[in-house]
């Protein structure tokens, strides 16, 4: 098993301001990895750390093989296209249908294929069990099948990580565990998982690493 994440000793600051000090973890492939703390801990800016959304200072940090700390702007696009990211609020393409959702993902991506391009959407929608949904525009959709796009849509680029910020945090307790569980089989996949949420329920349920912001601080709590 190798590391796909690696901080030590990192400030994390956004807007001048330390929201997080000498944050030191790592994550392994295939590990899934709870992030919970109070809002406005700094759980999404460590998130956004990792795909270089917010600069980093000091200390080091090593996501899939490339140091965040002073990395190129060049370098950025091909960092995020091993990361999936899976939002809360979907961020969906409100003007274009499923397909062409993860169509737009593919080709900002690099994809140029036409075959290639339809079979992996048709993959990845399978895997998420939306297959037949791809005509549907996302005001169609219940919040759980949006969600489920939005993560057929992060599994496009075959990712070794994917960041999932509170992905069931708008969605009704049944649809959350049902998200849930697809985020575990990925990590099932050999794929890291790291998982903000606010659900405590479902860290007792199901027990597993987890990490806490409290006081500027990442703490690690016992599984």
């Amino acid at each position: 098993m190798g590391k796909v994440v690696e901080y030590k000793d990192v400030e994390v600051l956004r807007k001048e301001l330390v929201v997080l000090k000498h944050v030191t973890f790592d994550l392994e492939e295939g590990e899934f990895v709870y992030l919970i703390g109070r809002v406005g801990s700094g759980k999404s800016s460590l998130m956004k750390s990792m795909y270089a959304e917010i600069p980093l200072f000091s200390g080091q940090a090593d996501v899939l093989g490339r140091e965040l700390i002073g990395i190129r702007r060049k370098e950025i696009p091909m960092l995020r296209r091993e990361i999936g990211i899976v939002f809360q609020d979907f961020q969906l393409l409100t003007d274009r249908n499923v397909q062409q959702n993860l169509q737009f993902v593919l080709d900002a991506t690099g994809w140029r294929d036409r075959h290639e391009k339809e079979d992996r959407i048709e993959e990845c929608l399978r895997q998420v069990g939306m297959e037949n949904k791809s005509y549907k525009m996302p005001h169609e959709l219940s919040g759980g099948e949006q969600q489920r796009v939005v993560i057929a849509r992060a599994l496009l680029n075959r990712p070794r990580l994917i960041l999932a910020d509170e992905p069931t945090g708008n969605l009704d307790p049944e649809t959350g565990h049902q998200i849930f569980e697809l985020l575990r089989g990925c990590a099932a996949g050999g794929t890291a998982v790291m998982m903000a949420t606010h659900n405590l329920a479902l860290v007792e349920e199901y027990p597993a690493r987890t990490l806490r912001c409290d006081n500027k601080h990442l703490i690690s709590e016992d599984a």
